[in-house]
C-alpha cells in the first residue's frame, strides 16, 4: 500500500499572531529606538548576537511587558496596513517579517515561566492576559486594510510569481489570514473574535487544571513500601520527599517521569494501583479543577468558529494544510495500523498471565499491572532486564552521545559553557555553544533544562528563543530542549530507561532541526504539525547505532562499555511491547479526531470517551496513552487539535527514511546520504512542500509498509 501524501502545505506562521511565539525576528526597529525600562522588552545584549536575559526576569514585569509589547506590535502593523504607498511584497510582507521584536522577546520570557517556572501568582497573570492575547491577535488577523494589502500581492503574485521562497511566504501568510476569518462580514468577524477570546480563557484554564493535579497528587511510600524499586530510583524518591518537607518518606509524583518506573518494578501491586489512577485521573477528579466541561466547551466553541467559515467540523478546517489534507486521510493510516496494534496487546497480554500464573500471582491483568509484568516477559523471552541496561543509559553519557550525532551528520560541535556569560533562568539549566566544524563560525546556542521541578509543565518538548533567518542579516539560533527527569539524589548518576534515552534524541532531533534551518525569511521556521515530528522521529534511530553503543553507553560504576551480548539482545527485543506502544498512542490520536468529528452540542466527555473505546474494541488492559481530561495536545492550545495522528504520520515517513540510511554504503554515518538530508529534510524547515522535499530526499513517497515492518506487525502482500 502507498502512502500518498498530497501537495501544497500551507499553515499560519507569523510570530506576531502567535501566543507561544519563541522567535525574535529582527534586534532593531523604528519601536526600539527609546530605551525600555523593563527588561523583558530590551533588546538582548551580550555575546552570540545577544541573549535573553533570563536572569533578571521578574514576576511583576510580566504583565506591563506584554501590554506595552502588544501595543507596539499593533502600531507596526498598523503603519504597515496604511502605508500610502501600492502594496508590494516588501512594504507589506517583508515589513511584518520585522513587527513586533519588543512583544516577541517577553513572550520568551513568558513561555519560560509558563513552562518551566510556573506559579500560582503567575497562573493569576495567565488567566487574566489570555483574552487579551485573544484580543490581540484578532485585531491584526481582521484589519481589513492589512489583508487588502496582502491581498492585492497574493493577486499580483498570480500573474507575476514572485521567488519559490518570496512565494512560500505569501501563500502561508494568505491562507493564516483566510483560516482566522479575515474574509468575514463585520458581524460574522465580532462573533468569531468573541469566541477566540473565550477559547483562550478556556485553554488557560485546562492546562493550569492539569498542572494542579501533577502538583497536588503525591503519593508517599514507607521503607517497607520499596520492594522492586532501583537505589537509585529509591534515592531520588527520598530526596523528593525531604524537598517537600516528608523526612524519612519516598515520594512518587503524578509525572510520567516518577509514575513510569514506579509501575514498572514496584511490587507493591495496590500501590501501584494507587499511583496510575493518581496519574490518568489528572483533570477528571470531579472537583473544580475538573477538565470535562471545560472539554465539552471548548468542542462546542470550535465547531462554532469554522461553522462561520464554511466547515462543517474542525476537523476539515484545520487539516486542510496539514499534509494529510483532510480527516478521512489521517483517519485511513491510523485504522489500517490499528487492528495489527490491538492483536498484538493480546498476545502480550496473554504472555503476563503466563508470566503470573507461573509465579503463583492469582490476579488478571489491569493497566497498572501491564509495565510489570511486560518487563517479566522481557526478561523470559529475550533475557532483558531493563534495570540492567539503565546503568549503561547515563544523561550525561547520552548528552556526548546527541552532540557526536550531531557532529557527524551536520557537521555541529557543542562546547559547554562554563562561565557564567550566557545567563539561565534556573540553576538546572546547562549552555553549550554550536560551532559549525569547517568554518569555526558560531551557529547559535543550546540550552538544556532536563530536570522535573514544581511549576514546570510535564513531558518533553524543545522550542527557541531565537530562530535562523537571512533577510536581515543572519541570526544565532537560541534552541533549548526540556525534560522532566527526575533529579538523582547528589553525587549520583542520573540513570534513565531506553524509552526515555530514545525521547532524549527525539527533542535533540528538533534542535538540530532549528539549527540546520536555512531560510530568509522567519515565518519559514513554522512548522506543518504532521511533518515537524519526522526529523526527531528520524533522530531516535542514532541511539541504537554501534557508534553510540559501543563509545557511550558505558557502565555507571565500571565504565565498560556495554557488552555485545546484552546489545544483542536489545536489538533482538526492538519490536517489543509494540502492542502497548502503538494502542495506547492511536487510541489517542483517534479520540482527538472522533472527538472533533462528532456533534458537539450535548457531548459529554467522560461517556463519549469510555463509547467510543468500547467501539474501538480498546483493550481494557490499558488506557490511552493522555485520556481526554489531561490532553494538553489537544486542549491547552490549538497547536496539536485533530493533528496528534501527525505523529503517526511522521512515523512512516521516519521508518521509510530509516531503511534508506540502513541500505546506504556506510549505514546510518553515511556522509552523503547525510548531506542530502540536510539538504532536504532540515535545512528547508517549511520553504518546501513536505511532500516534495521527502521526494527529493528519497526519490518517492513514503510507503506505510516501512512502518508496518518496523513495528513486526504483518505486512500486506
Amino acid at each position: 500500500m502507498k502512502f500518498n501524501m498530497k501537495k501544497r502545505i500551507v499553515i499560519p506562521a507569523l510570530a506576531a499572531l502567535m501566543v507561544t511565539a519563541c522567535t525574535p525576528k529582527k534586534e532593531e526597529t523604528k519601536n526600539e529606538t527609546p530605551m525600555f525600562s523593563n527588561v523583558l522588552l530590551k533588546e538582548w545584549t551580550g555575546p552570540y548576537g545577544g541573549v535573553p536575559a533570563f536572569d533578571s526576569m521578574k514576576i511583576e514585569d510580566v504583565k506591563p511587558a506584554l501590554i506595552k509589547g502588544m501595543e507596539l506590535n499593533l502600531a507596526d502593523i498598523d503603519a504597515i496596513a496604511n502605508n500610502p504607498d501600492a502594496p508590494t511584497f516588501e512594504n507589506t510582507l517583508v515589513a511584518m517579517e520585522k513587527a513586533g521584536q519588543p512583544l516577541n522577546r517577553a513572550f520568551n520570557y513568558y513561555g519560560i515561566l509558563s513552562s518551566n517556572m510556573s506559579s500560582p501568582e503567575f497562573r493569576e497573570i495567565q488567566v487574566d492576559m489570555a483574552p487579551k492575547f485573544s484580543e490581540f491577535q484578532t485585531k491584526i488577523t481582521q484589519n481589513e486594510a492589512l489583508f487588502n494589502r496582502i491581498s492585492t500581492v497574493y493577486e499580483a503574485a498570480k500573474e507575476n510569481p514572485l521567488s519559490a521562497e518570496k512565494q512560500r511566504v505569501l501563500e502561508l501568510t494568505y491562507t493564516s489570514f483566510t483560516m482566522k476569518g479575515a474574509e468575514l462580514d463585520k458581524a460574522k468577524k465580532a462573533e468569531y473574535a468573541e469566541m477566540s477570546k473565550q477559547l483562550s480563557s478556556l485553554y488557560t484554564k485546562f492546562s493550569n487544571n492539569v498542572l494542579h493535579d501533577e502538583e497536588n497528587y503525591v503519593t508517599y511510600l514507607t521503607k517497607e513500601q520499596l520492594g522492586g524499586l532501583s537505589e537509585g530510583f529509591i534515592k531520588s524518591a527520598a530526596n523528593i520527599a525531604s524537598s517537600k518537607g516528608k523526612e524519612g518518606m519516598y515520594a512518587i509524583t503524578n509525572t510520567r517521569s516518577s509514575m513510569d518506573p514506579f509501575l514498572t518494578y514496584s511490587t507493591e501491586r495496590e500501590l501501584r494501583k494507587q499511583v496510575w489512577e493518581n496519574y490518568y485521573s489528572r483533570g477528571d477528579n470531579g472537583d473544580e479543577y475538573d477538565n470535562n466541561e471545560l472539554i465539552a466547551e471548548i468542542l462546542r466553541l470550535r465547531r462554532k468558529k469554522v461553522e462561520i467559515l464554511g466547515y462543517p467540523n474542525y476537523a476539515e478546517w484545520r487539516l486542510q494544510d496539514r499534509m494529510a489534507k483532510t480527516p478521512e486521510n489521517a483517519m485511513n493510516l491510523m485504522m489500517a495500523v490499528w487492528p495489527a496494534a490491538i492483536a498484538r496487546v493480546e498476545e502480550e497480554v496473554n504472555d503476563m498471565q503466563d508470566i503470573a500464573e507461573k509465579l503463583g500471582d492469582k490476579i488478571t491483568i489491569e493497566p497498572w499491572d501491564y509495565r510489570f509484568y511486560a518487563e517479566k516477559v522481557r526478561k523470559a523471552k529475550y533475557d532483558l532486564d531493563s534495570e540492567e541496561v539503565k546503568q549503561y543509559l547515563q544523561l550525561n553519557k547520552l548528552t556526548e552521545a546527541m552532540h557526536m550525532v550531531g557532529g557527524e551528520l551536520f557537521n555541529f560541535k557543542f562546547t559547554p559553557i562554563t562561565d557564567g556569560s550566557v545567563p539561565v533562568f534556573h540553576e538546572d539549566v546547562k549552555v553549550w555553544e554550536v560551532n559549525d566544524i569547517t568554518t569555526g563560525e558560531n551557529v547559535g546556542l543550546w540550552y538544556l533544562d532536563p530536570y522535573s521541578r514544581p511549576g514546570k509543565r510535564s513531558g518533553a518538548w524543545a522550542t527557541t528563543y531565537r530562530s535562523q533567518s537571512s533577510f536581515d542579516g543572519e541570526k544565532n539560533v537560541l534552541a533549548s530542549n526540556n525534560s522532566n527527569f527526575v533529579k538523582p539524589a547528589p553525587g549520583e548518576a542520573l540513570l534513565v530507561s531506553w524509552d526515555d534515552a530514545t525521547t532524549f534524541f527525539h527533542e535533540f532531533g528538533h534542535a538540530l532541526h532549528f539549527f540546520s534551518s536555512d531560510v530568509m525569511y522567519p515565518t519559514l521556521n513554522s512548522g506543518v504539525r504532521d511533518y515537524t515530528e519526522f526529523q526527531s522521529q528520524l533522530l531516535e534511530r542514532w541511539l541504537s547505532t554501534d557508534k553510540v553503543i559501543n563509545n557511550y553507553l558505558v557502565h555507571n560504576k565500571t565504565g565498560e562499555p556495554m557488552p555485545a551480548e546484552l546489545v544483542a539482545k536489545i536489538k533482538k527485543a526492538s519490536t517489543f511491547n509494540q502492542g502497548f506502544s502503538t494502542t495506547e498512542y492511536l487510541a489517542s490520536a483517534i479520540m482527538d479526531m472522533k472527538l472533533h468529528l462528532a456533534d458537539p452540542a450535548n457531548i459529554d466527555i467522560d461517556k463519549f470517551e469510555r463509547e467510543t473505546l468500547t467501539e474501538m474494541n480498546m483493550p481494557k488492559e490499558l488506557p490511552m496513552r493522555h485520556r481526554t481530561p489531561h490532553f494538553g495536545h489537544v486542549f491547552s492550545g490549538e497547536g496539536y487539535a485533530t493533528a496528534y495522528y501527525g505523529y503517526m504520520w511522521a512515523d512512516v515517513l521516519t521508518a521509510d527514511a530509516s531503511e534508506a540510511f540502513a541500505e546506504a554504503p556506510n549505514g546510518f554515518y553515511d556522509k552523503e546520504l547525510a548531506a542530502k538530508a540536510v539538504k532536504y529534510l532540515f535545512a528547508p524547515r517549511n520553504a518546501i512542500d513536505p511532500a516534495e522535499a521527502y521526494r527529493l530526499f528519497r526519490g518517492r513517497d513514503a510507503k506505510i509498509e516501512a512502518l508496518m515492518r518496523d513495528r513486526g506487525f504483518p505486512v500486506a502482500e
